[in-house]
């Protein structure tokens, strides 16, 4: 798309396919409830079986994949961004690695199983193993740098991805109690978890879109990003602070769901160049529109039980991630 007005057009296509996506995954599932039940559901709730799996997960579930879709995707492009590693994104960067460090320690050690409880502790993973990769790219001469980025957060992911293995090798108790969360699945939570997190994740999204055209600066080179009077540094942070919270708030409702942080923002740039006040927007859509359908999907794969949503993004970013590695490679 080379207009601003075939991007504009873009943009109402994909908000008419996240809301026509959203639809689909509140009707269909192990019990269809057909679109005039749904409807009836809202605007004349009768108690009915349909009407209570609608209004107490259908519509959550709908909602909250749309909102974690979103928030990995924009997380992924601005990580890509930031470090110019076309494959950098929160479950890659040791973020949702954290997250469910956090999780595993504390069911292993405080026997906690709540779901509110593992959503509050993910958030707060997140955000400390953001901080940690910060510090440790900050470090030593140079300051804050991409190279220096990448590697902390690789090192930070392998060492909190081998102490979860760890305990859930010592405690079968725990590996039980969180091993379906880690799949990273949107299924069973409730509204009032996303709730929760919502004003985070919205400071997140509005701090994408303020940070885009200081990105696009940013994306030209520090040399450059200098001269032209950027304080990079600044901008470095205030992207941490974002992706820390759209990663957070992500993990916490939904677990760590990988891959959407890195498929989507290449279909994005596929789509409308370099420029990150589109990448982010279309991001936004495509990282809603691939989960829900990665969500409708995960119901049918081995009905009457269900795949977590996590896995159906992996079996779908996996090839893609082979290709962009591939391809990386082959330009070194």
């Amino acid at each position: 798309m080379r207009t601003t007005h075939q991007k504009i057009a873009g943009i109402v296509l994909g908000i008419v396919l996240v809301i026509l996506f959203a639809c689909c995954s509140v009707v269909y599932g192990y019990t269809e409830v057909g679109w005039k039940t749904a409807l009836q559901s809202l605007t004349d709730f009768n108690g009915s079986k349909e009407h209570i799996i609608v209004l107490e997960n259908r519509i959550p579930r709908a909602l909250i994949g749309a909102a974690v879709g979103v928030s990995l995707a924009i997380a992924g492009a601005l990580l890509q961004g930031l470090t110019r590693n076309p494959l950098a994104s929160p479950d890659i960067f040791g973020i949702n690695a954290g997250a469910g460090f956090f999780i595993v320690l504390s069911a292993t050690f405080f026997s906690v199983s709540s779901i509110h409880q593992f959503a509050w502790l993910a958030f707060f993973g997140a955000i400390l193993s953001t901080v940690i990769v910060y510090l440790l790219g900050a470090a030593g001469q140079g300051g804050l740098t991409p190279v220096k980025l990448t590697l902390a957060g690789a090192s930070l992911w392998l060492l909190f991805a081998s102490l979860t293995q760890g305990m859930l090798a010592l405690n079968e108790k725990a590996l039980e109690e969180v091993l379906f969360w880690l799949a990273g699945s949107v299924e069973g939570r409730k509204l009032e978890v996303l709730l929760a997190v919502l004003p985070y994740l919205a400071v997140g999204w509005l701090g994408a879109l303020l940070l885009s055209g200081q990105m696009n600066v940013l994306l030209m080179g520090e040399d450059v990003a200098v001269s032209l009077g950027q304080r990079t540094v600044v901008v470095k942070i205030l992207a941490g602070v974002v992706i820390a919270l759209l990663a957070g708030g992500s993990v916490a409702v939904a677990g760590p769901v990988g891959f959407i942080g890195v498929v989507i923002p290449h279909i994005a740039r596929g789509l409308v160049g370099m420029d990150q006040r589109w990448v982010i927007p279309y991001s936004a859509l495509l990282g809603a529109i691939l989960l829900l359908l990665a969500d409708i999907g995960a119901r049918y794969v081995i009905m009457p039980n269900e795949v977590p949503v996590g896995v159906m993004t992996a079996l779908i970013g996996t090839p893609f991630f082979i290709y962009i590695a591939r391809r990386g490679l082959r330009r070194l």
